[in-house]
């Protein structure tokens, strides 16, 4: 992708996010799940870390490391999902977090200044997802980590293509949910040694994932009957499913979580 390419689609991520901030620190997809346990749980966090939670969104992961770390950083391209965010962990008394506007691809921190570097549900909306790996590898102290969950695509090209369309038919400023396999090549070559890969069932309710994205109902019925009317092998592989109307009620996909250290 291009640089004014790269620039329009972060136009359309924060407009997105903007009219929808909100919508994030509530939606039960974000603020709860087994992948944000498996993370918090994984981090090894202690009362000396400093962590850097890349593209906070609603806040959720800074939220449950605040009481266990040192400081978290909460860094977002949106201004109104940081203030979002701020509220929502303020409200939980959390007082070390500071909340910092800026690009996923071009960090403002020093080099090794954190002991570990978050992203969690949003890696798909970024542009240049290996500056994104390079920018994590540098800032992340030796000996630290990165701790990585997103929406996966199926590893089958035709299944990837189709997950990745519908996915952007649904909220245009979806980039690209990455496969698994691209994920740990990605961060191994840049410089990380991954240390595990866990995969998480995720199920799409239809009504709540449209209603998150603030997709109009015209686009909501195509998108419905897109994913109805998709092949027999589709509709098997991601468990697509109706009401007792007929009327779509969702489907099934899956998110992926890496970790992985820079070597000391």
């Amino acid at each position: 992708m291009n640089e004014w390419m790269g620039e329009s689609k972060k136009n359309q991520v924060k407009q997105q996010f903007a009219r929808n901030a909100q919508k994030y620190v509530t939606s039960p997809k974000h603020a709860k799940g087994e992948d944000l346990d498996w993370l918090v749980s994984n981090s090894e966090a202690d009362s000396n870390m400093k962590v850097l939670d890349i593209a906070t969104g609603g806040g959720h992961v800074a939220n449950a490391l605040a009481p266990l770390v040192q400081h978290v950083t909460a860094y977002d391209l949106t201004p109104e999902m940081l203030s979002a965010a701020e509220r929502f962990i303020g409200g939980n008394g959390h007082t070390n977090v500071n909340y910092i506007k800026g690009d996923a691809e071009k960090l403002p921190f020093e080099d090794e200044a954190f002991d570990r570097v978050t992203c969690r549900i949003a890696a798909h909306h970024f542009t240049d997802v290996p500056a994104f790996t390079a920018e994590a590898l540098r800032v992340v102290k030796p000996g630290g980590k990165l701790l990585l969950i997103d929406n996966a695509s199926p590893e089958q090209d035709h299944l990837d293509q189709f997950y990745n369309e519908i996915e952007k038919l649904r909220d245009p400023s979806h980039v690209r949910a990455w496969k698994k396999s691209e994920w740990i090549h990605l961060i191994e070559s840049t410089g990380f040694r991954i240390e595990m890969s866990v995969c998480f069932p995720k199920p799409f309710p239809f009504k709540d994932w449209c209603e998150r994205a603030g997709l109009p109902l015209a686009e909501r019925e195509a998108l419905a009957n897109k994913l109805l009317q998709s092949p027999e092998e589709i509709r098997d592989f991601f468990s697509i499913y109706s009401d007792e109307q007929g009327e779509l009620a969702g489907f099934s996909g899956e998110s992926v979580y890496i970790q992985a250290i820079r070597p000391k």
